[in-house]
């Protein structure tokens, strides 16, 4: 199974931008995307122009129009199809499927701010997240998504201009660090080894890609019985800056039978 992640920065525009036609050449099994920021009409439209109209599609808006939204796209039919978490049901920002034997989640986690109560909700909806992996722990699955947390300084190129700001909060970190000692893996983290990076999101403004100045933020963590079959990720960073169809890059991680 090939599961490619993606916050999309929306979706119409990652596809004006010739993303939607890279995750089809790249022949994925599954896909999942955050920031759609679209009706499920409009998704379905994009989905047309490449090839992928008749695929399954769960996807969740935020009562909010033009922000957030998160979806699961798979060739296959998605069962047991769960949308939103407990106090976050209609925010656009959590949606599981099962896709044959595997459950995925795609969720995208508030940016937050140190301090506020944005901050205060980031951390609510991260206890959310919590408790469902703990009833899935014990199944092959995998959450997917733009989680707005460094988990490490390698993680973070500026880490010293970050200190106590949102994504680099230790609070936001232990979270991680939990699900780690829970048995949850992070994959690309797991193939990249202790190395910088690989980054995932750089900001559209200044030399910050070009520079490689980013964060990596947009994960796959993998339930213990999932993790085993990883083999292989990496992350699609764009050739160069004007080769970028959203602010973020996608991950892709290859999983073999089992």
């Amino acid at each position: 199974m090939r599961l490619i992640s993606a916050n999309v920065n929306g979706v119409r525009a990652a596809h004006r931008r010739g993303g939607l036609a890279w995750i089809a050449e790249q022949q994925p099994d599954v896909v999942a995307l955050q920031e759609v920021r679209a009706t499920d009409a409009q998704l379905r439209a994009v989905l047309d122009d490449v090839g992928m109209g008749d695929w399954s599609v769960a996807h969740t808006e935020a009562a909010d129009a033009g922000r957030a939204g998160v979806a699961i796209l798979a060739p296959v039919p998605l069962t047991d199809v769960r949308v939103g978490l407990p106090g976050f049901e209609q925010a656009g920002r959590w949606v599981q499927a099962r896709v044959g034997d595997v459950t995925v989640a795609s969720t995208y986690v508030h940016t937050g701010e140190a301090g506020s109560p944005r901050e205060e909700e980031k951390l609510a909806f991260l206890d959310r997240i919590g408790e469902r992996m703990s009833e899935l722990v014990a199944e092959k699955a995998v959450l997917t998504g733009d989680l707005n947390i460094c988990h490490t300084a390698l993680d973070l190129r500026n880490v010293k201009g970050n200190v106590g700001k949102s994504g680099y909060l230790p609070q936001e970190q232990a979270h991680l660090d939990r699900w780690a000692a829970a048995g949850w893996r992070d994959v690309v983290r797991a193939d990249a080894g202790a190395v910088d990076g690989p980054y995932t999101w750089w900001s559209w403004r200044g030399k910050a890609f070009d520079n490689d100045t980013g964060w990596r933020i947009d994960y796959q963590w993998a339930s213990p019985a999932l993790a085993a079959l990883a083999t292989g990720a990496r992350v699609g960073r764009a050739a160069s800056y004007a080769e970028r169809w959203s602010d973020h890059a996608a991950v892709v991680v290859d999983y073999g039978a089992g």
